[in-house]
């Protein structure tokens, strides 16, 4: 098994890096793909069993929790077992959490629904956890931010395609209203109900016959051991000891507000574009995968940008882009609010990656640990929607609760322009 490390990975021949690259790229597209299906689950099962937003916010709540909650677990996991057989761990997990969408929807219970998605995203955490560093030291260190913005336009692709085949699979057959529903017998409504649930019963069946099948591809492929992340020296770092780096503790905070903005405004767009034109789901459903394109397109553009511009700087820009996009919506007549949105989609692309690399930089031995920390930080997924669907319901209106979007962008902002410079003991920062 090839073997590389810090001081060999810049002569390694970065053709032997290829084909695990490839393998990383196919898990981002099946990470993305699936979790982007949420977008499709929250108006969904908001119909099915007459949620308010805070209550259909609890698929976002309950998927996002589990990277909290196993980020730190999946350290200890990635030590003992590595980076390859830790993703196979990974990929065994996710499937157990999508082969729990079949019976949840023989019962059509909501409850169990969301403990497969929470078992679902405890698999992706640890794949989460040990993908994202990989990829970024998978060649030389100065390409690290490009070659990660690369392998998530993988990831884009299948959030891309999900959410329109998504909507064709599990949103085609018409949704009745809760008046359509006091009119009809409990029998009638019962069996409705039975019939909205069982239509996420083939997706999720083919999901887990994926994700097995690509835990044994993965389990059998020759993939390369990193050395400097993967050796024995990081056995020695202890949990806390990352947040004691002050690019990497601001780096944490800049993915919480990154990842809570994105999941918050695809989440709920749907039910912007029913709430503010009137428009129907299926029809809707569209503009879900115009935001998720814009971010496949902006990844790859966002790659060749950042092998030649600080990654920093385009962080800030983009970040600063989407600061005056949200805050537009609010006031913008509804369509003009609408585009807005979207097209916060293509400004977020890089910002995962580049947060990610940015905060990874230079740390070593620590890079497994430091990782569990921003992987653990995806919980802004489930804080900021639900936050968001509370000030929705209080409020009456989804539209002014965009604003926490807003504040997360000039966070993120700030991190790329000042918070993420590396801060040297008497030397200030770089």
């Amino acid at each position: 098994m090839l073997t590389a490390d810090s001081g060999t990975s810049h002569q390694t021949d970065n053709g032997s890096y290829r084909r695990p690259f490839a393998a990383m790229g196919m898990l981002f597209f099946m990470i993305g793909f699936i979790t982007s299906l949420n977008d499709i689950l929250v108006p969904h099962m908001k119909s099915l069993f007459d949620l308010n937003y805070t209550q259909a916010a609890l698929i976002q709540f309950c998927f996002f929790t589990a990277y909290f909650i196993i980020a730190f677990p999946s350290s200890a996991v990635i030590s003992k077992l590595g980076y390859q057989r830790s993703t196979v761990v990974g990929l065994c997990i996710a499937a157990v959490g999508t082969a729990l969408f079949y019976p949840a929807s023989i019962i059509a219970s909501y409850e169990l629904f969301l403990i497969g998605l929470f078992t679902l995203a405890s698999g992706f955490a640890l794949l989460q956890t040990a993908m994202n560093p990989y990829v970024a030291v998978l060649g030389p260190p100065e390409g690290s931010s490009s070659r990660l913005v690369l392998s998530q336009a993988f990831n884009s692709v299948g959030t891309t395609i999900a959410p329109k085949l998504g909507a064709i699979l599990i949103l085609a057959s018409q949704v009745l209203s809760t008046s359509d529903l006091a009119t009809m017998s409990a029998d009638a409504v019962a069996a409705y109900k039975s019939s909205q649930a069982a239509s996420v019963q083939m997706p999720y069946i083919v999901l887990t016959a994926m994700l097995v099948l690509l835990a044994i591809v993965v389990a059998f492929f020759k993939l390369p051991r990193i050395a400097s992340v993967e050796g024995d020296a990081e056995k020695n770092v202890k949990l806390f000891d990352p947040l004691k780096v002050p690019h990497l503790l601001k780096g944490v905070f800049g993915i919480f507000c990154y990842v809570g903005a994105e999941v918050a405004i695809g989440s709920f767009l749907v039910n912007y574009l029913g709430e503010r034109l009137g428009m129907a789901e299926m029809e809707a459903t569209n503009y879900v995968v115009y935001y998720w394109g814009g971010a496949m397109v902006g990844r790859f553009v966002g790659s060749a940008v950042l092998s030649r511009v600080s990654p920093g700087y385009v962080l800030g820009i983009v970040a600063g882009a989407n600061v005056l996009l949200t805050a537009g919506s609010v006031i913008a007549p509804p369509m003009a609010g609408a585009l807005m949105l979207v097209a916060c989609g293509f400004f977020n692309s890089i910002m995962f990656s580049t947060i990610f690399t940015l905060a990874i930089k230079d740390i070593g031995a620590m890079t497994n640990k430091g990782s569990s920390w921003l992987i653990a930080a995806i919980l802004g997924g489930a804080i900021v929607p639900q936050l968001q669907g509370a000030i929705a319901d209080s409020m009456g209106s989804l539209q002014w609760s965009y604003l926490l979007a807003t504040a997360c962008y000039v966070y993120i902002a700030y991190y790329g322009f000042s918070g993420s410079h590396i801060q040297h003991k008497g030397r200030g920062t770089v």
